[in-house]
């Protein structure tokens, strides 16, 4: 008899912490203030591949997982292209995608990436904790994920969360 109210309050209890948590909207992240994990994935096109040691080589970086049939990718592509114009290091990561369209929305769009590879199974995307592309991690310098962000950056998450994150990570 005293099981369904303890039961309606342990889940009243649950749904008001998420009501009340700073940002109710965001995805959790087991990976933030911990290394970026390992990445198995292939060169994409005849530009050099980053490595795991790229991800820990001194300075701020971005790790952005995207794909060309996505559209939230498209939209966000100036945000990436302008950044890159800042002397901001992005490492892309391509999420299951066909590499000749890949390839072709990068000519159209620009390339902002200092390095891209291509994650064609997913696999990479799932050991760093990845729902959907696009989803930008920021990086701080030793390689630890500093933050990150799921769906397009716009000119106000860059203001209000990716920036910080960066200075964060100095």
């Amino acid at each position: 008899m005293i099981l369904p109210p303890l039961i309606f309050a342990a889940l009243a209890g649950l749904f008001l912490y998420g009501m009340v948590r700073e940002d109710p909207d965001a995805l959790p992240s087991t990976r933030i203030g911990q290394q970026a994990p390992a990445m198995t994935v292939t060169p994409l096109g005849d530009s050099a591949p980053f490595t795991d040691a790229d991800l820990r080589a001194p300075g701020v970086k971005l790790v952005n997982f995207w794909a060309s049939w996505c559209g939230p990718c498209r939209a966000e592509h100036p945000i990436l292209e302008r950044l890159s114009d800042e002397g901001v290091t992005i490492y892309g990561i391509n999420y299951k995608d066909e590499p000749e369209k890949a390839l072709r929305f990068l000519e159209e769009l620009g390339d902002p990436y200092a390095a891209i590879v291509a994650d064609g199974t997913g696999r990479t995307a799932l050991e760093w904790g990845v729902y959907g592309v696009p989803e930008t991690f920021v990086i701080d310098g030793s390689g630890k994920v500093i933050l990150r962000f799921a769906g397009p950056m716009t000119t106000q998450v860059l203001e209000k969360t990716i920036r910080p994150a960066m200075v964060a990570a100095r």
